[in-house]
């Protein structure tokens, strides 16, 4: 990330004329931003049926029909079914309501964490400063996949503590991150002004120094969703993911090895949904940290179209 400091777009342009110049600037920016609000919308449809008990794909993700199963892909079912006959493409619109609530969990949970800690520590620093950060280091110490795969087997090896575990071996890389930057906002005028004039440490922290943090958050964030959909994936993988028969991308893949390589659409209809949506949002986040980097002389810095 560029050392010049990010500003958000001019509050004067609306939400959707913000979008439409951050799409309209490349044509990836415009492709990424399809991929991820179809990824979206899908996980959200998918939520919604099973809120409210209904069916919103092709046919019922669940249940088995034995006289359909292991069909390759056709116009009755574009990705195939599997073992027991249900249908993949089914499965992998309901399994985007796991995996997407798994990212959107994940990354709440760990950026509100890591940003309370780095902003805490990078505006007291000396003690306190030393011990958030080396409570980070302990984390970090230990690689993350092997950290996240133990803590879900300490706590039960299903999706909610593989949740857990990923956001507790996230958030020190969100802690770093904000710290870093208050302690370079620390030596800017306007928060020494602030200070001058009486500021306490709460309102310095909320009001001055959040803002300037939030959009190195805003764009590390969509950078991680895809790694860390790949990371539960991963955690899914070893067994660690949703129970059966709940379709998620990561088991899906998994139970599908057993079938290869005859039945290869096992694996193509979620590998490459996960695939798609995770290259959606790195492409998405490596648009906005340009975008939002004046040096890029992008939108966000002139106010004009991209």
């Amino acid at each position: 990330m560029s050392d010049s400091a990010i500003v958000l777009p001019k509050r004067g342009a609306g939400a959707l004329s913000a979008v439409w110049r951050f799409m309209t600037r490349s044509p990836l920016n415009f492709a990424s931003v399809v991929i991820v609000v179809a990824a979206l919308l899908t996980a959200a449809v998918a939520t919604l049926g099973y809120q409210f008990d209904l069916q919103v794909t092709p046919w019922d993700p669940y249940a088995p029909n034995l006289q359909s199963r292991m069909e390759a892909p056709s116009l009755v079912h574009p990705l195939g079914t599997d073992h027991l006959g249900r249908d993949m493409l089914s499965r992998v619109i309901e399994g985007s309501r796991v995996t997407m609530r798994v990212a959107v969990l994940v990354l709440a949970v760990a950026s509100l964490i890591g940003l309370t800690a780095g902003v805490v520590a990078g505006y007291f620093g000396g003690v306190i400063d030393e011990i958030l950060m080396r409570l980070t280091d302990l984390f970090l110490a230990f690689p993350f996949i092997i950290l996240a795969a133990a803590i879900s087997i300490a706590l039960g090896g299903n999706i909610a503590t593989t949740t857990i575990a990923l956001a507790a071996v996230f958030w020190p890389w969100y802690a770093r991150l904000a710290r870093g930057v208050v302690m370079a906002a620390r030596e800017q005028d306007f928060v020494m002004a602030a200070e001058a004039l009486g500021a306490t440490p709460l309102r310095m922290m909320v009001r001055t120094l959040l803002p300037v943090v939030l959009p190195y958050m805003l764009v590390q964030m969509t950078l991680d969703a895809g790694f860390v959909m790949l990371s539960a994936a991963g955690l899914a993988f070893l067994g660690l993911g949703a129970a059966p028969p709940t379709p998620e991308w990561g088991t899906m893949i998994f139970d599908a090895l057993t079938y290869q390589p005859d039945a290869w659409w096992l694996i193509a209809g979620p590998g490459g949904a996960l695939a798609i949506t995770a290259l959606g949002f790195n492409l998405m986040g490596d648009g906005l940290r340009d975008w939002l980097d004046p040096r890029s002389g992008g939108a966000a810095m002139s106010g004009a179209p991209g």
